[in-house]
């Protein structure tokens, strides 16, 4: 029996969410209130790409820590997302991917970001308060019914409001609460064991920007939650503005985080970071309390990186004469980045004219895009014969590629104090079975 069988038999019998029953073991021996002891951060991924999937099952199985995978639904829905894979295709890749690699350690799989205009599509195609709803629910549905462990509840973006308005604290926890009653009929319905819940975002959008209105969103869940008759669920994670946003120079806000951290604490709950992407100071995250946090678009920046490294070195070869023909990989990549159109969310004020953005700016853009465009057969296509170009002089471009991810992954992991987490689990287990 391996580490997450264990958790699950353990969980069931106790009518507990997996989730709730991974954490109340890291607080069990990571407590930062115990002296000696070093805080654990579990680290989510956002799983952008196939590779991404498959190095992340790498890392944690050579460096013996919790697998965590986050994925959107622009990344992973009903619809294939930009991946391709519906939620059904990912549970099942990453099973498989899991038995083949024998990683034996708990896997979590979660749905971030679950809520109404928070998949692009819903934004391009201007869809009504309605129609977006009924899509999260299928989503939702199409989650659970895969095996999903954990559901981002997030409601917090409104498009039909006028410019600059917000949703009402009210407005964001009644829908948030929409969303759980429905997943926890359709739960009922599957005849699925609890599941574990995740509410609140780190987006100014939302409103909830400040420790009042964080503690106010908490209390009023509770009493509308206790209101419809679910008094008892309660989530595991809650998101807050704790400073971080998707950019270069990203930094973790420690003052701002420890206040957030100690008002989930009162309510029994954790605090969940976001955007945790390019963060200078990650080593103050289990330091501070947080108990996890994700990444996703600097693994596809770790990509693009990567490949226009390897792609120099095929112009080295062809115009040596040494190859016959280029694949062309980040002309293709980034005509299609562009094309796309996505990368426009991601500008700051005053950023509208493309050649008129910093060079480093655009690299940016480019890189964390990429995730967007990277699963195109047209982008595979390419990769497939800058490796064929490559291979006869000895470099593997997919073994690079990885490397670039598992990079990324091991200086989280490090910092995150995951290093031989499972083992530590597995001890925990057993004094519980």
């Amino acid at each position: 029996m391996n580490c997450d069988t264990l958790l699950r038999e353990i969980a069931f019998k106790k009518n507990m969410p997996v989730v709730d029953l991974l954490l109340a073991i890291l607080n069990r021996f990571t407590s930062i209130m115990t002296s000696g002891k070093r805080g654990v951060t579990l680290l989510g991924i956002c799983p952008i790409t196939i590779n991404v999937i498959k190095a992340s099952i790498q890392t944690a199985n050579f460096m013996d820590f919790p697998l965590m995978f986050v994925a959107t639904l622009n990344q992973i829905d009903i619809d294939g997302g930009y991946t391709g894979l519906t939620q059904k295709d990912f549970v099942k890749l990453v099973r498989r991917e899991v038995e083949r690699q024998e990683y034996n350690g708990p896997v979590i799989i979660a749905l971030d970001h679950g809520g109404p205009w928070l998949k692009d599509k819903h934004v391009i195609e201007g869809y009504g308060f309605e129609e977006a709803m009924d899509w999260v629910m299928r989503s939702i549905e199409a989650c659970i019914k895969a095996g999903y462990d954990l559901l981002h509840i997030d409601t917090t973006v409104d498009i039909t409001l006028g410019r600059g308005k917000k949703l009402s604290i009210s407005d964001v926890v009644k829908r948030t609460v929409t969303l759980i009653e429905y997943a926890e009929e359709v739960r009922k319905r599957e005849g699925v064991q609890k599941l574990s819940y995740e509410v609140g975002t780190e987006e100014i959008h939302g409103g909830i920007t400040s420790p009042e209105l964080f503690e106010k969103f908490i209390i009023e869940l509770r009493i509308k939650l206790k209101e419809r008759g679910l008094e008892e669920i309660w989530p595991c994670f809650i998101v807050g503005d704790i400073g971080t946003y998707p950019m270069l120079e990203n930094k973790l806000d420690a003052g701002k985080s420890k206040i957030l951290v100690n008002i989930a604490k009162a309510y029994n709950l954790h605090v969940k970071g976001h955007y945790t992407d390019f963060v200078l100071n990650p080593e103050e995250y289990p330091k501070i309390g947080i108990a996890a946090a994700n990444i996703g678009p600097e693994l596809a920046y770790s990509e693009y990186l990567a490949l226009n490294s390897l792609a120099n070195i095929e112009k080295k070869l062809f115009y040596s004469g040494k190859i016959p023909e280029l694949s062309n990989i980040v002309e293709e990549l980034d005509k299609l980045i562009i094309e796309s159109g996505r990368w426009k969310k991601w500008l700051r004020a005053g950023e509208i004219d493309w050649k008129k953005i910093p060079h480093n700016m655009r690299q940016w853009l480019f890189g964390t895009s990429a995730r967007y465009v990277l699963s195109d057969q047209q982008v595979i296509d390419r990769i497939s014969k800058l490796s064929d170009n490559l291979e006869k002089y000895g470099i593997n471009v997919n073994e690079r590629l990885d490397k670039s991810i598992k990079d990324t992954l091991v200086r989280y992991a490090n910092a995150f104090n995951l290093k031989d987490t499972c083992f530590k689990i597995a001890i925990a287990l057993i004094d519980l079975f």
